[in-house]
């Protein structure tokens, strides 16, 4: 278990499925490439006495055929080839049979959705699996972990049938933080500055697989060039592959993604139908739920809950990277992001970006305000005259504005910023008609100069290395 990084939340799920003395189902999803196969097998390495992997686009013959062969591998014995799901869990149950001993037994079935074919009532065999036999045993850990985010939800979680209240655990895996993909950097001999860290996550996010892709000893501008411009870089064309992999309706998503990209600052419910041209329906609420659960959406609700000011926002670093430069430049080869990082395109993108990033940090940033043992809520606020990304609202009378700005120095306040930060928390108290305290909170790359402005406005001044924190 040394080499996982971070996952503390989750491998306390997993330790208490060890220790207890009944039987676990855990379900494990999240987005391709997050890192759960990684997680389980590691794990629960000494534990695993069967493991099957899905096969994308099989039907189900192939996953019938795919399960024996694990069967065999693990028996030693020759294994029919089931012609039903029920057969095969019989068979699979028979070969439980001969596992005793005290010692949890762990079963992983990985990328559940592709097994689980059109018509070939698998859900229905392993419900009467979990019920009929795991259930009479109390030394069994079944994992089911799928990247088909709606699948996993709305059958597994949700499940109105066998699967109904039986979960134990449920594990949504996300990107690494901050603070662990800078550990994540250091384990493999990268030693970048928090500066540096910053920017590749800005770009490429907290997915363990991309950020395995980066190569010591190059610079921040040469790995991102290596990984995203050059013709053959694994992040060159992985937008198309990585929605088309999740979802079965991924035009739909895709259009969502590219509405969401379009904006800098989030959209309503009512702008993002204007803007994707989907209709209102069951059909987008879904669309937008699934993005949402797969980490690639986030919602900010809206202060004093006007549920129709809700925003969406497009969260996943890549997908905000790849549709404002890859797609454009997908053959610029060596210097490509050396020369775009000096755009007006590049500040643009990098303070709204930096922003998405401070967002997914709220919990450190309550932290280093030393306000994370007091109650607070976190809104977005927005009139006709400003707008605030980040709005902590405190039941110790407070109210923390956040002002997020990245620069590659320190920030100063000149008399424009100055102007609107204070038109800013006029609005929003007029708008509000709050008797809260607001207090001004800036957080930047390397913190804020002293200055006639800043000392009459700013509250909390917090640096990037805030968001480090674990």
């Amino acid at each position: 278990m040394s080499e996982l990084i971070g996952r503390a939340p989750e491998m306390e799920i997993l330790k208490e499925s060890l220790n207890n003395n009944k039987s676990e189902l855990i379900t494990v999803y999240g987005r391709r490439r997050v890192g759960k196969t990684f997680l389980i097998r590691e794990f629960y390495k000494k534990n695993i006495v069967f493991e099957v992997t899905g096969l994308f686009g099989g039907n189900m013959k192939d996953q019938l055929s795919n399960f024996s062969k694990e069967v065999f591998k693990r028996t030693k014995s020759k294994v029919p080839v089931a012609s039903s799901w029920l057969e095969m869990f019989t068979i699979l149950e028979n070969y439980l049979d001969t596992k005793k001993g005290k010692a949890k037994k762990v079963l992983f079935i990985d990328e559940l959705p592709w097994i689980a074919t059109a018509k070939s009532k698998f859900l229905m065999a392993f419900e009467n699996f979990w019920n009929n036999y795991c259930t009479k045993r109390d030394d069994l850990i079944v994992v089911i972990c799928g990247s088909a985010a709606s699948y996993m939800v709305q059958k597994i979680i949700k499940n109105k049938g066998g699967l109904h209240n039986r979960i134990s655990s449920k594990i949504r895996l996300l990107p690494f933080n901050l603070h662990e993909t800078d550990l994540f950097l250091k384990s493999r001999g990268i030693k970048y500055t928090e500066y540096d860290t910053l920017q590749v996550y800005m770009a490429i996010g907290g997915v363990p697989h991309y950020l395995e892709k980066l190569q010591k000893g190059l610079s921040v501008s040469q790995n991102i060039d290596r990984l995203c411009f050059n013709k053959d870089g694994v992040l060159n064309d992985e937008f198309n592959q990585l929605y088309v992999s999740l979802y079965d309706d991924s035009e739909k998503h895709m259009i969502i993604i590219r509405a969401l990209a379009g904006s800098s600052k989030g959209l309503t419910r009512k702008e993002l139908i204007k803007n994707s041209g989907i209709p209102s329906s069951g059909d987008f609420s879904l669309k937008i739920e699934e993005l949402i659960e797969s980490g690639f959406v986030s919602e900010y609700a809206y202060y004093q809950n006007k549920k129709q000011l809700t925003l969406y926002r497009l969260s996943d670093e890549y997908s905000k990277f790849y549709l404002k430069f890859i797609e454009k430049n997908k053959n610029g080869g060596e210097g490509t992001w050396q020369k775009l990082s000096t755009s007006q395109s590049y500040k643009t993108w990098s303070g709204f970006t930096f922003e998405t990033v401070c967002l997914k940090h709220v919990n450190q940033i309550k932290k280093a305000l030393r306000i994370d043992a007091i109650y607070s809520t976190n809104h977005s606020w927005f009139n006709e005259n400003a707008q605030v990304d980040l709005l902590i609202d405190r039941a110790d009378n407070i109210i923390n504005l956040c002002e997020m700005k990245f620069y590659n120095a320190q920030f100063s306040l000149d008399k424009t910023t100055y102007l609107n930060l204070k038109n800013k928390i006029s609005e929003l108290q007029t708008d509000t008609e709050t008797r809260k305290n607001i207090y001004l909170t800036m957080i930047t790359t390397y913190g804020v100069k002293a200055n006639q402005y800043s000392k009459e406005l700013v509250q909390n001044d917090l640096t990037m290395d805030c968001l480090f924190k674990s």
